[in-house]
């Protein structure tokens, strides 16, 4: 029997998002996506491991050798109950922060121990993504225009009304190409797809459905997400040779199987939250104005079903006289 979390995490986890957003956004534009990341990190275990709670990284930054960050198997939080996994990505969109783009965040999720799924040695994964109006329609194994008009027909909207989201890279040029045939419109990003997926679930963002190769880590966090939203993903574990794909069959993992989001997350009880770095369709992003910053941000919790939108000043002669993260380094 795993352990229902009996208070609401997603409040807590704000707290976490915020301070990794305030952290990374003082590095926009400058073109470094370590620092950015960095800070966002520090900021990130900092106040995870002020939460009541014994979690694990089953989602991180690598493992401990290869990231000295939030790695796969750290522990966090002050090791009292309740147990659970945990999947961060302190900044989806390194480089859109390093460039000053749109739609970087900061993101973590906790469900309970045992029901995030590990992805292993599979970085990639090919995805499909819809919100709730979709929901039950898609099919990872059919055509991309048989998906679209799917969601076209579930939607009661007509083809060239849907906005298609999907990473600008040479592996999707095939899709990109059946995209436009289909005669619906596109949105290409250059990274973030974790923003991509969520902004299915959002009906402010205008976007519809997400397709393409993807994060696996990345599709983990998605499907955290939109259990809570009452959206839908698809994936198929992708190696990138084969090389990868020997090892992952070595440890037994199933290169056809088609993951369901209960396969990427199957706990019921799921708390995330998001926090904008810079502007985007999802979340709006850190504000800075000499004496504070304000922060958007998304929580929600599955159990509930409830998604909350935050905006929060913060003030840097109080936030500064006790906090351990350096918010405004000129203090």
């Amino acid at each position: 029997m795993k352990e229902q979390p009996s208070r609401n995490l997603a409040l807590e986890l704000t707290r976490v998002t915020e301070a990794a957003a305030l952290a990374a956004a003082r590095h926009m534009g400058r073109g470094d996506k370590k620092a950015g990341d960095q800070a966002a990190v520090d900021a990130m275990r900092l106040v995870l491991n002020s939460i009541e709670m014994d979690g694990v990284v089953v989602v991180g930054e690598g493992e401990k050798d290869e990231a000295p960050m939030l790695y796969n198997g750290e522990k966090l939080g002050t090791g009292e109950s309740p147990q659970v996994d945990i999947a961060v990505d302190p900044v989806d969109g390194t480089r859109l922060l390093a460039q000053g783009r749109a739609n970087s965040i900061s993101t973590v999720a906790l469900a309970e121990r045992g029901s995030m799924y590990d992805p292993g040695p599979i970085v990639y994964m090919h995805k499909i993504a819809v919100g709730p109006e979709a929901k039950g329609k898609i099919d990872i194994d059919a055509s991309i225009t048989d998906n679209i008009k799917a969601v076209a027909r579930a939607k009661h909207a007509d083809v060239d009304d849907l906005t298609v989201v999907i990473l600008e890279r040479d592996r999707h040029q095939e899709f990109i190409d059946e995209i436009r045939r289909s005669g619906a419109r596109i949105r290409l990003i250059t990274d973030g797809d974790v923003s991509g997926a969520l902004m299915t679930a959002w009906p402010e963002s205008g976007i519809d459905l997400l397709i393409g190769i993807g994060g696996t880590p990345e599709g983990v966090l998605a499907a955290c997400a939109l259990k809570c939203m009452e959206g839908e993903i698809q994936g198929r574990l992708y190696p990138r040779n084969e090389e990868e794909a020997a090892l992952a069959r070595e440890l037994g993992y199933d290169l056809e199987k088609v993951l369901t989001i209960d396969d990427l997350v199957s706990s019921n009880d799921i708390f995330f939250s998001v926090t904008g770095i810079t502007d985007g369709e999802l979340v709006e992003g850190v504000k800075f104005f000499g004496t504070g910053a304000r922060t958007h941000s998304l929580v929600m919790r599955s159990q509930s079903g409830t998604v909350r939108e935050i905006t929060a000043t913060h003030r840097w002669e109080k936030l500064m006289a006790y906090s351990q993260i350096p918010y405004d380094p000129s203090r």
